[in-house]
């Protein structure tokens, strides 16, 4: 059965909300961690930025391989599947 739903757009939440802090993308392919430090509707931009390849466990206070990129990365807003603040 079909609900309505009503959507409330909350100011600084989402990206936005995290600009300046150190995040990290779960995108299509590959995670991405860095400092957030832009945002707009098609690119997020990464400033000392990562590229992690394997994880380990997500207990740990380190990735099990994180490769430093040598410059800040854009990653485009459509590949990202969700975000978080997280190591």
């Amino acid at each position: 059965m079909k609900q309505l739903v009503t959507v409330t757009e909350v100011e600084n939440e989402g990206l936005e909300g995290l600009m300046g802090q150190r995040v990290t993308l779960m995108c299509m392919n590959y995670f991405y961690t860095g400092k957030l430090v832009s945002v707009n509707d098609k690119y997020v931009k990464l400033d000392d930025a990562a590229i992690v390849y394997e994880t380990g466990p997500f207990s740990d206070n380190e990735w099990k391989d994180v490769q430093k990129l040598p410059n800040a990365v854009y990653v485009m807003a459509a590949a990202i599947e969700s975000f978080m603040v997280l190591k």
